[in-house]
């Protein structure tokens, strides 16, 4: 057999070898991607709930609800300025949740303002009460 048919051969069989490692070592590690290995901001309380009171307002006036939790959005008396004793949620948690109301459809959002028995998504959920399930 000739010699350089058997280095062909070689190169060959170890082509798919060598694709497989590049694809693993040229890939991009965690966190080169995005806001990995961003150090964390502590989401800021007053901006978070104008943002959700404004956001209250708009939805509760697009899907027509009458509740106290929206007659409270339009009031900017009555928006909180500061997150329960113990509760450190950072920008992307704010972010998510604020992303999360605007995405949902009017009948579910009727539940999160609702008088009485109101439910807060999971993604607004960065402050769960003591002991709550």
């Amino acid at each position: 057999m000739n010699v350089g048919t058997q280095k062909g051969r070689r190169r060959l069989a170890t082509l798919p070898l060598t694709a497989i490692l590049l694809l693993f070592v040229a890939a991009p590690t965690v966190g080169d991607i995005g806001s990995c290995g961003e150090q964390p901001v502590e989401l800021d309380p007053k901006a978070f709930f104008e943002k959700k009171a404004a956001l209250d307002r708009e939805r509760c006036r697009e899907c027509a609800i009458q509740s106290a939790a929206c007659t409270r959005a339009r009031d900017p008396k009555q928006t909180p300025t500061e997150f329960p004793k113990g509760c450190y949620p950072i920008v992307h948690d704010g972010d998510v949740c604020l992303r999360a109301l605007e995405a949902t459809d009017c009948s579910e959002y009727a539940t999160f303002v609702a008088d009485q028995g109101a439910t807060i998504p999971t993604e607004c959920n960065f402050c769960p009460l003591e002991g709550a399930p």
